[in-house]
């Protein structure tokens, strides 16, 4: 299992050095979660702010759009230097033409589901995308409770993948830590992402290979 450290719980006046920090405490992705103020109650960053990141390391960036309109800011995500955009289902913009346009940048595509939207939901899009985000918490805020129950949609996923001969990755994010990644590992997860738990541990580079548990 990979892990991608979120920026949202960095400190925010220090972002830079805060990304130098993970990838020299052994970071597979850079986590960097986009919030509207509509689509979820909270307002985070933008591609401003991702594009003034890039420079700091070469680390994939795993673009996370918590926004109603995510097609609308493809182009300008994709110029700010994301190498994965994911999106929700749950958004108003149309999937399909989503993850089209995010493919023409020449980017990996994503598809993310709420705790309340069923795996299947995803399943029409899976040969065309990279990875499926599962949220193990309710989007919008760090540093809430891991939603163990949400574990059997990751392996619903992963054996449709398997039944169709697709190596789609599987994500999820929220409340993860040291302490469930084993589940996460034998649930078929591929990438865990974890904030809070990083970024407010005593040994950086200790927790973060503790999440990358196999199963």
């Amino acid at each position: 299992m990979k892990a991608a450290p979120s920026l949202l719980s960095c400190d925010f006046s220090k972002m830079g050095e805060e990304t130098v920090r993970i990838d020299k405490a052994g970071a597979d992705f850079v986590h960097l979660d986009v919030m509207d103020g509509h689509f979820v109650p909270n307002i985070t960053i933008g591609p401003a702010i991702i594009s003034s990141l890039r420079k700091y390391t070469k680390l994939p960036f795993d673009v996370h759009l918590m926004i109603e309109h995510p097609l609308d800011y493809i182009d300008a995500f994709a110029d700010a230097g994301a190498d994965i955009i994911t999106f929700h289902i749950e958004s108003d913009s149309d999937a399909e033409k989503t993850i089209d346009k995010i493919l023409s940048r020449g980017i990996k595509a994503g598809l993310v589901i709420k705790p309340a939207t069923p795996a299947e939901a995803v399943f029409p899009y899976l040969d065309k995308l990279y990875m499926v985000l599962v949220m193990t918490v309710e989007p919008g805020f760090g540093g809430q409770s891991f939603m163990a129950d949400m574990l059997p949609k990751v392996s619903a996923i992963k054996a449709e993948c398997l039944k169709r001969g697709l190596d789609v990755l599987v994500e999820v994010d929220g409340g993860v830590s040291e302490k469930n990644a084993g589940l996460c590992a034998d649930a078929g997860v591929d990438i865990c992402v974890s904030g809070s738990t990083v970024f407010k541990s005593a040994d950086m580079a200790k927790t973060i290979a503790e999440l990358k548990v196999n199963s």
